[in-house]
């Protein structure tokens, strides 16, 4: 299995099937599990044996299906399942962290995710924001008694792209854990492990699950990790995904390859058809070569990703004018979905942030997320000239 092709994996992996041989993975919805005697529910309690379940709150054996996928495709030792991606970042840090302990975290990120990072600041654990871009910054912020550092591989809505590998030698030279989300990246680019990621989390959610059904999320990283310091935290703590919805992932997983190379492929046509368009102040995405950190993006993903991001000119009131002009593409706060979907962050994803905040991260008034789906490209260019017509 190690030898499998990513395509192959995301078909196969993990596989389990019952005494009726069923093709499509079987749903095993169930809370609990029976023994067949009480030397063995005590046998268990003490140490579970290979595909051995006590509650589903510990696990499952759809969610294993699922996890040991995810773990083969991301290229770490296990992995373990959650109910939403947020779930998976608060999982990732809560587990590691105390009182007295520091983390490092890039200061664009995700309006939840720096929600997280200013909750553990209550519990006494010191949080020091960077510049992701600027390694200077990382290298003065991270010491001996750094814990971990945290970053979106891409970030989430400026698409600023981090040198995964430079920071991973900053990390790691003062003993510190590297925590990547890496949403935007997707598993189909992802070369975080390579790069020195030691944990690796993902809202499945957005690409994994693909279609706007199910919330989930995964933690991937070694098995000490996995087993010793997340599993303890999230089956006392109660973030367990739900075995229908890691079915679904998995059916979502098999066309994952397919889809988002075809998402990455519109967004990249996306981008360049609507570059230098007058009622945009800019384009941000990493696939074109005035992007700042282009070749980085290359190196790291081969690949620009699924997402582009305009700033209208007009500020607000065009974005939103652009918005609802809008036919094809849908107003959500989702994305990776097979339906095109535009946000507006600043009154959205990352509204809770005072303006000062906003206007350092790039979130300007006039700023729009796009999340290409599986639509006919030359449509979504119509649609979106034609709306931008009416900004």
């Amino acid at each position: 299995m190690a030898d499998w092709k990513t395509r192959t994996k995301l078909i196969h992996e993990g596989a389990r099937r019952s005494q009726y041989g069923e093709m499509s993975e079987a749903i095993f919805l169930t809370q609990g599990f029976v023994y067949d005697s009480a030397e063995q529910a005590e046998a268990r309690f003490i140490e579970l044996g290979e595909d051995e379940f006590i509650y589903a709150r510990y696990g499952n054996p759809t969610v294993r299906i699922f996890e040991e996928r995810m773990a083969a495709l991301e290229g770490t030792e296990d992995a373990f399942a959650t109910a939403s991606g947020m779930a998976a970042v608060n999982g990732a840090l809560t587990s590691l962290v105390k009182a007295g302990d520091h983390v490092v975290a890039a200061r664009a990120l995700f309006g939840s995710c720096l929600y997280v990072l200013e909750l553990l600041g209550r519990f006494g654990v010191e949080v020091t924001f960077v510049d992701g871009t600027d390694l200077d910054q990382w290298r003065a912020a991270v010491r001996p008694d750094t814990r971990a550092v945290f970053l979106e591989s891409v970030s989430n809505p400026t698409l600023e792209v981090v040198d995964i590998r430079a920071v991973a030698d900053i990390a790691h030279a003062n003993g510190a854990l590297v925590i990547v989300d890496n949403v935007f990246a997707t598993p189909v680019f992802s070369r975080a492990v390579e790069l020195g990621a030691d944990v690796v989390v993902y809202s499945a959610t957005k690409h994994i699950d693909g279609a706007g059904r199910c919330l989930g999320g995964v933690v991937c990283g070694s098995r000490d990790y996995i087993r010793k310091v997340l599993e303890p935290y999230l089956k006392h703590t109660g973030g367990a995904l739900s075995p229908f919805n890691a079915w679904v992932m998995l059916k979502g997983m098999e066309t994952l390859d397919l889809r988002v190379r075809a998402q990455a492929a519109t967004a990249q046509a996306v981008a360049e058809a609507l570059s230098g368009h007058p009622k945009l102040s800019r384009v941000i995405y990493p696939g074109l070569k005035d992007h700042p950190q282009h070749d980085l993006a290359m190196q790291q993903m081969g690949a620009g990703g699924t997402v582009v991001s305009l700033d209208l000119a007009g500020g607000k009131d065009a974005a939103f004018r652009f918005l609802n002009a809008l036919r094809i593409v849908k107003i959500s706060n989702n994305l990776g979905d097979a339906k095109s979907i535009a946000t507006h962050p600043a009154t959205t994803t990352h509204q809770r942030l005072p303006d000062d905040q906003k206007a350092r991260l790039g979130i300007t008034p006039g700023l729009v997320r796009l999340s290409l789906g599986l639509e006919d490209t030359d449509d979504l260019i119509g649609d979106l000239l034609t709306a931008l017509q009416a900004a």
